[in-house]
């Protein structure tokens, strides 16, 4: 009985053992602060500020710090009809369930396999004594099979952590490809607001450049003009129709780009139009985060993190191969002659025992594949670091674009502003019969290019504020990856 219960406990000891590395995130460079910090004056102009530790963070729903309703309705249908968050969602299961099927290595496998026959031996059969010879035997059995790996180095326990790994690194990529498609939604709907909003100012041009012309040839029906003013007006009048249509083309495909990332056919959305408001623009309040936090906030660097441990287990199942396996069979069932003896008690046989198995000589097979798993594993903590190094680029590369558009955007203004004074005033100069026409058409474009201006520039800040959001994750936080 001693030796039975020493046999056990020491069976359990050894089914406690991991061969292979424990698992520890690697360091990665991190910044103390942002480089691109701004000033506390740019903080309460353009809604950003450095982050401090208990500041308020980013929601799920970051698109309504906009405070636009057509795009608070819009963005809820990416998560319900956008078709290639679903084919993410799939692969999410499809990891899911490979957890289920490595844990099913943690269980015995059980199986049956009932059979009948009859068998009659030929009586001319060499060797054989046709004195034993009949008319045939009937077999009748039902075996039921037990076959169990006793997990002694870890091998089993380490590939339902890598798959559990696995799966919250699907997890992470599909809150990446919703993050990226939800930011997606908003650049083309404001960049679809820039042309509304540049489109409503050249219809604008071109009433005033309609009444420029008709002007221009009643001085030339005067004869206070030559034919070459009318010649310009028409000209500046032609082109700015044909701005108004390319940028139709534009509006209607950022349309059709917005009825696909929500799972509708073009024919089926139509998006009202809403220019843009210079003077009153939808910069949100972004709220700040340290750089340090920015770990727990990315859901793309979660995803590496996780791959990262999913290889270091690998590391583990390959280790383990270098050792025995230890298996436990077993078989029991009835096995009789006829359907009448067949299920009796005298018909039962049995049979048990445990059975170990090492490989002696491979050429090597085991060794290549820890040094594959090994060379993987390095390659995740490259990819890791380099998708760290990748998140505070983007963060850096928007906060400097949303400083640096700031200060464009005010020197925009000016220079609309001058643009427009200059105009008037070389119209009242021609008017007057003080200057050609040319001065006239030289400012009407330069007033156009820059009344644009100060809308792309708009675009482009509002542009920086959602790719700002989405580098720093969005809503996202570490703590939603699923632990099971």
């Amino acid at each position: 009985m001693k030796n039975k219960l020493a046999s056990s406990l020491l069976l359990l000891s050894l089914a406690g053992c991991k061969v292979g590395p424990n698992y520890k995130v690697p360091p990665a460079a991190i910044a103390p602060s942002f480089k691109e910090a701004p000033p506390a004056d740019f903080a309460e102009k353009d809604g950003w500020k450095p982050g401090q530790p208990g500041d308020a963070t980013l929601k799920g729903d970051w698109w309504t710090l906009f405070g636009d309703a057509q795009l608070n309705e819009l963005e809820p249908q990416v998560d319900t009809a956008n078709q290639s968050l679903k084919a993410a969602e799939a692969n999410f299961r499809a990891a899911r369930a490979q957890i289920g099927f490595a844990r099913s290595s943690e269980a015995p496998t059980i199986g049956v396999a009932p059979g009948i026959g009859t068998v009659r031996d030929s009586r001319n059969e060499p060797y054989f004594n046709s004195a034993y010879a009949n008319s045939g035997e009937g077999n009748f059995s039902l075996p039921v099979d037990l076959n169990y790996e006793i997990d002694l180095w870890g091998r089993v326990r380490r590939g339902v952590t890598a798959a559990r790994a696995q799966y919250q690194a699907s997890d992470a990529d599909l809150e990446s490809a919703r993050l990226s498609l939800h930011a997606e939604l908003a650049m083309d709907y404001f960049n679809l607001r820039s042309t509304d909003a540049q489109t409503k100012l050249l219809v604008n041009t071109v009433k005033a450049y309609n009444d420029a012309l008709q002007l221009t040839q009643d001085r030339f029906d005067g004869g206070a003009a030559p034919l070459s003013d009318v010649a310009q007006a028409r000209t500046q009048l032609a082109q700015a129709k044909v701005d108004l249509a390319d940028l139709e083309v534009q509006r209607t495909q950022y349309e059709h780009a917005i009825a696909v990332l929500i799972g509708k056919p073009p024919s089926e959305l139509t998006v009202q139009p809403v220019p843009l408001d210079l003077h009153s623009p939808a910069l949100p309040d972004i709220p700040g985060m340290l750089p340090a936090t920015l770990l727990e906030r990315r859901p793309d660097i979660a995803a590496e993190e996780r791959r990262m441990a999913a290889a270091n287990e690998q590391i583990g199942i390959a280790q383990a191969a270098y050792y025995p396996t230890l298996s436990l069979s077993a078989i029991a069932g009835f096995q009789g002659t006829s359907a009448v003896n067949w299920l009796t008690w005298p018909s039962r046989f049995w049979a048990v025992g445990p059975e170990l198995s090492e490989t002696l000589f491979d050429g090597g097979r085991r060794h290549a594949t820890k040094d594959m798993t090994v060379a993987q594993y390095d390659s995740t903590v490259a990819t890791y670091r380099q998708t760290v190094l990748t998140a505070f680029q983007q963060v850096e590369d928007n906060l400097a674009a949303l400083r640096v558009l700031s200060h464009e955007s005010d020197l925009q203004h000016v220079a609309t502003a001058s643009a427009e004074q200059s105009l008037d005033l070389f119209q009242t100069r021609y008017e007057g019969g003080v200057d050609t026409y040319l001065q006239v058409v030289t400012w009407q474009t330069a007033a156009l290019n820059d009344q644009r201006n100060d809308l792309i520039i708009m675009q482009r800040r509002l542009d920086a504020s959602v790719l700002l959001i989405k580098a720093l994750g969005g809503g996202w936080n570490r703590n939603q990856l699923p632990a099971h």
